[in-house]
């Protein structure tokens, strides 16, 4: 506890949530000789893949790729089982990590922090937890994720449904489905992958959509024993491919090729040719998918024409395809899908279109109520979406130097320096904050760490006491942030209610929350910071 009076922390960093950036945090902060305590309201490490247990919940990344690379040796001796590990694998995964890398020691589970307060005296945080004790540390790091804390939406008479109703993120343990009538509101990613899981069981599952989705396919498939060993022959190259690809991922970019300078019956058979699942089929087709409108509009074509083959129902089908020109491919986050749609052909299995044709009104005692209809239900989910890259930052007070709030700082813009610092908050650092790309996670989670840990590798060395972001270098970054965005298509995502700007949040208003400039380039900006001494942040000395 609190050794503030001879001013020595009682921790060089403390991070919050013990998930992959938890766990990156605790061996590269380690490996620099510093002390570090991760806390976590879970009763177990996993971060997002602690909270979401739903079923069919599982990773849109391929499994060889989404996980930390810091050491070859636990890269393989790890063999994953399939293309898509789901949560329980993801989980295992990192209890991996942690026990052969002796993290838990540091991880104090079953603490929420409730509050962080720079204390400019010090140039210390001081850090409170629900049960009222306070730490102090030098360095105050969110290791939260960008989706972390849930959307709960205000519907009318929420509070009256005699059963169970719980968002998706926040799984009952002891729920059995099994012959029951389920509502699910929302038909985002979490959905497309509850519904073919549940719909075998349940007695039936109704789905109330608002926007339709542009689909992936994902095409599962195991881990073979000559798949695995050609992964791990090829390691070194993979992480390389992951740290200079736009999106983090593992591909091969189709340097020069872009769809409008292609004849059609090209762009097609380049289509057919690499629908073979996975995000892929966006990233290594053309380079012009996300920014050109035409472009954009082959693909989108292609997509639909693709999920309406699967569906047998034609009313269903024109219910669950966008309409293409409605909105940009990307606009919104796409899913992939493991029979999502095919599970429409069930007889148990049901769509309602509740912003065309039936909107919604309210929750009864006994269901959902709709302009046309009653629906009864024993169990309704929420699948309703998270507060992406601020939420956890704002769900409690963290108050830099002027006494302000993040969440007040954040009211009308959510500016921060590469994701990774925020003007007025002295030694703070945000994994994969707002302004950060959206790629492969833990690519980025590592980038940021390694960005992170040499700042902090810089301040012991050469005696600082304090990082101070600079508000000329979160302007710059911002504005370079909102320009870029603008260029591509994804500026459209207000318009359908995307997470990816903040717009899924009721008075809310739309944000520029994600670096579309390439995530290969972002990590070179990150590079290129540190050898230049951290330009964006001043570095100082406490007087005395």
């Amino acid at each position: 506890m609190s050794n503030e009076q001879d001013n020595n922390p009682d921790f060089d960093a403390i991070a919050v949530g013990a998930g992959f950036a938890g766990l990156a945090l605790i061996h590269y902060l380690r490996d620099a000789g510093l002390s570090v305590r991760v806390f976590d309201r879970a009763a177990d490490i996993g971060g997002t893949w602690t909270w979401n247990r739903y079923p069919g919940a599982m990773t849109d990344s391929e499994s060889y790729y989404y996980c930390l690379t810091f050491s070859k040796e636990l890269l393989q001796q790890w063999s994953w089982t399939q293309r898509y590990p789901d949560w329980k694998e993801t989980l295992d995964y990192m209890h991996f990590v942690a026990d052969k890398c002796d993290m838990r020691r540091d991880i104090q589970l079953n603490t929420e922090i409730v509050s962080a307060d720079y204390q400019a005296d010090s140039g210390h945080w001081l850090v409170t937890t629900g049960d009222g004790d306070q730490y102090t540390c030098k360095y105050f790091i969110s290791a939260m994720g960008m989706i972390s804390e849930p959307v709960i939406p205000k519907v009318q008479g929420m509070d009256t449904f005699n059963g169970p109703l719980f968002h998706s993120s926040r799984w009952p343990e002891e729920l059995d489905y099994a012959g029951k009538r389920v509502g699910i509101l929302g038909a985002g990613a979490t959905t497309v992958q509850m519904v073919p899981v549940m719909a075998q069981t349940a007695e039936s599952v109704t789905v109330f959509q608002r926007t339709p989705n542009f689909i992936l396919p994902a095409m599962q498939k195991p881990m073979t024993p000559e798949w695995e060993q050609d992964i791990k022959d090829h390691y070194d190259d993979i992480v390389a491919k992951c740290r200079n690809h736009v999106f983090g991922m593992a591909f091969d970019s189709p340097v020069g090729r872009n769809a409008v300078d292609t004849s059609p019956e090209e762009v097609q058979r380049i289509f057919e040719e690499n629908w073979n699942g996975s995000f892929r089929w966006v990233f290594e087709t053309f380079e012009d998918l996300l920014a050109d409108p035409e472009a954009n509009r082959m693909a989108s074509e292609f997509i639909v024409r693709k999920m309406k083959e699967r569906i047998k129902d034609p009313e269903i089908a024109e219910l669950l395809a966008p309409e293409v020109g409605e909105y940009p491919l990307f606009a919104k986050r796409p899913p992939l899908d493991h029979g999502y749609l095919e599970a429409f052909d069930r007889d148990n299995v049901h769509l309602v279109d509740i912003r065309d044709r039936e909107p919604l009104v309210e929750i009864t005692q006994t269901g959902v109520r709709t302009t046309e209809n009653h629906y009864e239900f024993d169990i309704i989910i929420l699948a309703t979406g998270f507060r992406a890259y601020t939420g956890a930052l704002e769900a409690f007070p963290i108050r830099g130097l002027s006494g302000q709030t993040l969440r007040e700082k954040w009211k009308t813009t959510s500016n921060s320096i590469m994701g990774v610092c925020v003007a007025d908050f002295p030694n703070l650092f945000m994994v994969t904050g707002p302004q950060a790309p959206f790629a492969n996670l833990p690519t980025s989670i590592e980038q940021n760490v390694i960005y992170i840990t040499d700042c902090i590798k810089k301040m012991e060395s050469e005696g600082y006491d304090v990082c101070t972001p600079r508000q000329d270098a979160e302007d710059e970054w911002s504005a370079h942030v909102a320009e870029v965005h603008a260029q591509t298509l994804m500026a459209e995502g207000d318009k359908v209610h995307s997470w990816m700007m903040g717009a899924n949040i009721e008075h809310h208003n739309p944000r520029v929350l994600i670096y579309f400039g390439g995530a290969n380039v972002y990590y070179d900006k990150l590079d290129e910071s540190a050898n230049e001494g951290f330009p964006e942040l001043e570095f100082s000395c406490l007087a005395g």
